[in-house]
């Protein structure tokens, strides 16, 4: 092995967390390089997040054109041009690369781009894409590389080609018949929105119910709203067999709780789950454990066995969401500057992109039973929101968790337009302790949704006589 160069701050994978460790490292005056196989700027900006949403973007102006004659418009016949909602999502993310490329220049962080595989602890070599090795050591490691699709072990499956999301976002036509495995948060927004673009969908999810770790109430909900648009959903059901080939014809056979069914479709995505991006580069030579599922292991400030080795994002088995990839590197940069942050007690929120979207933070009511927390639950259709009335987008609810003893709010859920936004307002005063009262008094304006906070903690249910004389015992003690 030849003498490895030494660089102060060594990242591997250049996804969020992981980006914005080496850039504020390299501003810092920190000899900083990253290590990226592929996607500069890491999945988010390139197959991920943006460029989904991008695309059911257009998906949404397609249905809303569709629906023009509601609104009082009148328009032509609708057809999605696959092509440029192609360039249109390929347009952003040279944007965004660009964009990227920037910062590393001004930061003065060095992008290597190739694949890299540890040698020896805190020492990588790395196989150029443009040809040749380097071999790099570090006197810190930041480990960021992330996670793939899983494709499930079912016969003909792999053989089939299935599409993930990095492919279906590239799709040049609208397929007749996809099939989506998995009926999980990424696999229903490409559901619905390729549904739009004039596709037949059927949706296979083997739990009992759609995103299996909401609420039923909630999962009811949006499986009334796909219904509505002409999706097919099988719940508790097992696909047994696969043949042919996506893109062109694939047979499948599905056990369902009425028995075996096959299913002829054009295309088929799938959409079960994640697999971490840790075998095959090195880990142990480094020192670095995995825990039993493959993901690195870590403690509350994400590091690994090995001494001055981090781990970032989901590779660390934080939650799949770019912005706790982006708070990893947080607690990381804050604790390297002798703070003592952690990843305990994070209270994270999420968004499933889907018209009308789902947002959710804190404990969900079967959550909250699982933990044996009283709670006192509320609820309002999103029909009763005055904005929707007058928009529209009346399909949804608002779900509010608070707390039985203290009024404080302990989750909210939020089916619904803007219900991301809604859902941090509701976040906000969650950080701050502040009891659901102060939320249900607010002056909100009108007409927004978030006016629609007012009525839903208007809903809350009193607490219950026994926690009240128990409260009033305890004043008066």
């Amino acid at each position: 092995m030849s003498q490895p160069e030494r660089f102060e701050i060594l990242v591997l994978g250049s996804g969020m967390g992981g980006k914005l460790l080496a850039w504020h490292m390299a501003r810092s005056g920190r000899r900083t390089a990253v290590v990226e196989r592929q996607w500069i700027g890491g999945s988010c900006p390139n197959v991920a997040c943006l460029p989904s949403k991008n695309e059911i973007w257009s998906a949404k102006v397609a249905h809303l054109v569709h629906r023009a004659a509601e609104f009082g418009t009148k328009a032509d016949a609708v057809a999605a041009n696959m092509a440029r909602v192609r360039k249109r999502k390929r347009d952003m993310v040279d944007g965004q690369i660009a964009a990227h490329l920037q910062n590393y220049q001004t930061s003065g962080a060095e992008l290597i781009m190739g694949t890299g595989r540890f040698a020896a602890p805190k020492t990588v070599g790395v196989r150029l894409n443009d040809g040749g090795t380097r071999v790099l050591a570090g006197d810190q490691v930041f480990l960021n590389v992330g996670t793939h699709a899983a494709i499930p072990s079912v016969p003909g499956l792999d053989a089939a080609r299935p599409l993930t999301h990095i492919g279906a976002l590239e799709l040049d036509y609208v397929p007749p018949h996809l099939v989506v495995l998995g009926g999980g948060y990424s696999g229903l927004e490409f559901a619905q929105a390729y549904r739009r673009f004039g596709s037949n969908v059927t949706v296979i999810e083997s739990g009992p119910q759609l995103m299996g770790r909401e609420d039923f109430d909630v999962s009811h909900e949006i499986r009334r709203i796909l219904d509505d648009e002409g999706i097919q959903v099988l719940v508790g059901a097992e696909l047994l067999q696969a043949s042919g080939r996506s893109g062109e014809k694939v047979s499948l056979v599905v056990r369902t709780t009425s028995g075996d069914k096959s299913i002829e479709c054009s295309d088929i995505l799938v959409a079960v789950g994640r697999i971490p991006n840790t075998a095959g580069i090195g880990l142990e030579e480094a020192g670095v454990e995995l825990d039993g599922r493959g993901y690195v292991r870590v403690n509350e400030r994400l590091e690994t066995s090995a001494s001055k080795v981090w781990a970032i994002g989901e590779c660390a088995g934080s939650p799949q969401f770019t912005h706790v990839s982006a708070n990893d590197f947080q607690i990381i940069r804050d604790n390297l500057a002798g703070g003592n942050r952690s990843t305990r007690d994070r209270l994270v929120p999420y968004c499933m992109f889907t018209d009308p979207p789902l947002a959710h933070v804190g404990l969900s009511e079967r959550e909250a039973e699982r933990q044996s927390v009283i709670t006192r639950v509320a609820r309002l259709p999103t029909s009763a929101v005055l904005r929707a009335q007058a928009t529209g987008e009346k399909q949804g609810l608002m779900k509010a968790i608070v707390g039985e003893s203290d009024d404080r709010i302990l989750g909210f859920t939020m089916i619904g337009a803007g219900a991301g936004e809604v859902m941090a307002a509701v976040q906000t005063a969650m950080l701050a302790d502040l009891p659901y009262l102060r939320l249900r008094d607010a002056i909100l304006a009108h007409p927004t949704m978030t006016e629609g906070l007012g009525l839903l903690f208007s809903n809350v249910p009193p607490r219950s006589a026994q926690q009240v004389t128990r409260t009033s015992a305890l004043l008066t003690a």
